[in-house]
């Protein structure tokens, strides 16, 4: 890897050194500048040289060779005296110190044209300068010099041949010019200069025509000038007008309008040259033009349209209105648009051209068509008669209204006046607009109203009761209407509904009153039809409440009470209805008798008015319930002396019972919801009134009474058996007062009966067999000869021997004797 890299390193510094020697060896030459009589070479440096020697020797010609010497720093030099158009080998030697040549290098060159000569040098523009001169052999162009002989001006203008002209210079001023020939190997040396002055500018002419007869020139002063020339040329014409002045400014007079002319102007200097020459053409302002018209033109937009004839010199015209409005045009005729209504107005047409304008024609009068009512409305003094009405507007000889109906009927009026009478139906929409005129024209449209009618009422009204306390209206419908009203009005009270149907439900009214009822058709435009006719309709009575139900006395009548909110013509129906049977009552008045209602049913009672109207709500029902039946039958049966058992049958409705025993001697009372009661604490030898109370089983009573009850005889006290000879034995009882009575005196073996006299206290009972036990039984007797058999049963056992008497225990009970 080191070996290449080394070789690579030899190989590129043998290189480089040898590039180095062939440079040290060599040296070049260049042509810098050449003039018609020198030449101006450059060469390279060349090391080790103490001098460099420039030789030009010509070739095919006899002249001379020269030479120059130069040290070693110098690398440009030059060799002189050559002559003009002459081809030369030029050399430079490079040589040391010894004069030995080092290195050299030639080529060859042509000289430059010979230098030519100026003849002379003039100006004819303040701005520039013209050299005529000799042309010379050889020369392809030449150059022109101009130097300012202060020297703040320099300048060198390539010309191909003579004359050449140099520009940008200032005027009136002096130049130093001379003139070199040009070939391709370079150019000659300046010619000798010559002096020359530059003429005066030209005056600086601005023109104007304030009038069609007049053209004003003005300049500002020429320096150096001491007089003006003018030349005036009128278009058209050879002739000149020549005006000379030392004034800046001049006026020509008497020209003629629309008119151009042409003016030369130059400047004079005191030794008499003139200088630069300056046209300008002016025009004269137009003559005013004539034959002014105007006439209104219709189309999107109405204008007036003025037209005139043209004149000379005008490149257009300008219409100016009094109204401030105008217009322009380079024809005849232009438009003034658009055109104001109701104006009265002048206008004058001006020409123009450049120069200005012309004095305006004469003025032509004019009136505009009139401007619409700007204020107009549509009323309806009375129905189905309207008046259109409208603002006065000046200028105005008529106008004329239309009027259409939205049906497509059209009808107008025209009139002097401010007004328009037309027949407008109910429920139509109209449209209507006034349109002015005079001698102009007509004016724009007026506002377009929009007029619609109030609607017509409906027809067909029918009102039902449809609830008691809900009216529904219905009508045939109406063209025009946007919705109805319908209002319902009591004396202090107003229900109304508003919708677009021919159909209004009026609910929540106020039941037994009269209701004034009226639709009112209504639009959005148009309004309200207050006009129509109002209907009257009474609802339904009011729902009496029912206060109280009372029974009265009777079982089967019930007495209703009840409010009566309706008028006095009312009447009140009450019903009660039952399981079986319906029964009702009716009534002017505030209450009712349910009569022959039976016993024991359950009714609900409600009440309802009435009048021609129809009937109202039924009240909220109350139950009611008669009392219970009595009981077919009642019996009472004595079940012993203080004990009596009543039973009677089943009671309708009933859900229990009081039984009551009540004589002066005090009373028994039982309830139950059995069919039956024993009863204690009864009396013997008293008289009772038997009386039931039925209940219900909400608490309903029906008194029921029966026949008295007579409780029997008092049993006796002290019943004692006695045992008495001959086999008979002697019953014997206290009583407590007169009293018939029968014995019994039951034995296991035999029974035995006494019966003793009447009003007796013993009985003797004969043949008793001994030896046994006998029940005795001592009953009193009715008048009706029944017997009683619950007195109290005394138990003896009688022996045989002696006149013995025991007493016994019966069924566990001991009894006295």
């Amino acid at each position: 890897m080191g070996s290449i890299y080394l070789k690579v390193l030899t190989v590129v510094l043998s290189f480089s050194l040898s590039e180095i020697s062939a440079m040290q060896n060599d040296i070049t030459i260049s042509v810098f500048q050449v003039t018609s009589k020198s030449m101006t070479v450059r060469w390279s440096h060349y090391s080790g040289a103490s001098s460099y020697k420039i030789s030009a020797s010509p070739i095919n010609s006899l002249g001379p060779s020269v030479f120059a010497q130069f040290s070693g720093n110098t690398v440009m030099g030059s060799v002189n005296t050559l002559s003009p158009n002459t081809v030369y080998s030029l050399q430079v030697e490079a040589m040391d110190t010894l004069g030995n040549v080092l290195s050299s290098a030639a080529l060859e060159k042509s000289s430059a044209p010979p230098v030519p000569t100026v003849n002379q040098a003039y100006s004819k523009q303040s701005n520039s300068m013209t050299v005529e001169f000799s042309e010379v052999s050889g020369a392809s162009s030449y150059i022109v010099r101009a130097e300012s002989p202060v020297g703040d001006f320099f300048s060198e203008t390539p010309v191909p041949s003579s004359p050449g002209t140099v520009l940008q210079l200032s005027p009136y001023s002096d130049y130093r010019l001379s003139v070199m020939s040009v070939s391709s190997p370079g150019r000659s040396q300046p010619s000798p200069a010559v002096l020359s002055k530059t003429v005066v500018g030209s005056p600086g002419l601005k023109s104007t025509s304030p009038s069609n007869d007049t053209i004003v020139l003005t300049w500002s002063p020429v320096q150096h000038a001491v007089l003006y020339s003018l030349g005036v040329v009128r278009q058209g014409s050879s002739s000149v007008l020549t005006l000379n002045t030392t004034e800046p400014f001049v006026t020509f007079n008497n020209l003629e309008p629309g008119t151009t002319y042409c003016i030369k102007g130059v400047a004079w200097t005191l030794d008499g040259r003139y200088g630069d020459d300056l046209t300008v053409c002016q025009i004269t302002r137009p003559p005013s033009p004539e034959s002014i018209q105007v006439s209104v033109t219709q189309g999107r937009s109405v204008g007036l349209t003025v037209y005139w004839q043209t004149v000379q010199g005008a490149d257009d015209y300008l219409v100016r209105a009094s109204s401030g409005q105008n217009c322009s045009a380079s024809a005849s005729y232009c438009i003034i648009s658009p055109l104001l209504c109701g104006q009265n107005h002048s206008v004058n047409v001006t020409a123009q051209n450049s120069a200005g304008p012309s004095n305006p024609s004469d003025p032509e009068e004019f009136i505009t068509f009139p401007c619409p009512p700007d204020r107009t409305w549509i009323e309806e003094p009375e129905a189905g008669s309207c008046v259109v009405r409208w603002a006065e507007t000046s200028l105005v000889e008529f106008y004329t209204a239309f009027i259409k109906r939205d049906d497509g009927v059209e009808e107008f009026c025209n009139t002097t006046d401010t007004s328009c009478h037309f027949q407008c139906l109910c429920g139509y929409a109209y449209l209507s607009t006034v349109f002015a005129y005079n001698e102009a024209g007509s004016s724009p449209p007026g506002d377009l109203l929009n007029y619609t009618t109030i609607p017509c009422c409906p027809e067909n009204v029918t009102i039902d009761l449809i609830s008691t306390e809900t009216l529904e209206i219905t009508w045939s419908s109406v063209r025009g209407v946007d919705f109805y009203e319908t209002m319902a009005v009591e004396t202090d009270s107003v229900v109304q509904c508003k919708d677009t149907a021919p159909v209004c439900v009026l609910s929540d009214l106020r039941c037994n009153s009269q209701y004034r009822t009226v639709v009112t058709p209504c639009s959005e435009m148009g309004g309200c039809n207050r006009t129509c006719t109002a209907l009257t309709h009474e609802t339904d009575p009011c729902s009496p409440e029912i206060l109280s139900v009372s029974q009265t006395n009777s079982s089967t009548s019930v007495s209703v009470l009840y409010t009566a909110p309706n008028t006095p013509n009312t009447t009140y129906t009450v019903t009660a209805v039952g399981l079986a049977d319906t029964h009702t009552c009716q009534s002017n008045t505030t209450s009712c008798q349910l009569t022959q209602l039976p016993c024991g049913a359950t009714y609900d009672v409600t009440a309802y008015a009435s009048t021609a109207v129809g009937r109202s709500l039924p009240s909220y029902s109350v139950p009611l319930e008669t009392g219970p039946c009595c009981p077919t039958y009642l019996t009472v049966n004595q079940v012993t002396q203080a004990m009596t058992n009543v039973t009677w049958s089943p009671a309708t409705g009933a859900g229990s019972y009081i039984t009551s025993l009540i004589s002066s001697r005090g009373h028994a009372r039982c309830h139950t919801m059995d069919t039956h009661c024993l009863m204690g604490c009864i009396t013997c030898e008293t008289s009772y009134s038997v009386s039931l109370e039925a209940i219900s089983r909400t608490g309903h009573k029906s008194e029921c009474s029966y026949h008295g009850f007579s409780s029997s005889a008092c049993c006796p006290s002290s019943v004692k058996l006695y045992r008495m000879a001959n086999s008979s034995v002697r019953i014997y009882w206290r009583s407590s007062g007169p009293q018939n009575y029968t014995v019994d005196l039951i034995g296991t073996g035999s029974n035995y009966t006494c019966e003793p006299t009447p009003l007796s206290r013993f009985c003797d009972i004969a043949d008793v067999m001994c030896g046994d036990i006998y029940t005795v039984v001592v009953a009193p007797v009715g008048q009706d000869g029944t017997k009683v058999n619950f007195c109290h049963q005394r138990v003896y056992s009688v022996s045989c021997s002696g006149n013995n008497v025991g007493l016994v225990v019966y069924r566990g009970k001991r009894s006295v004797t």
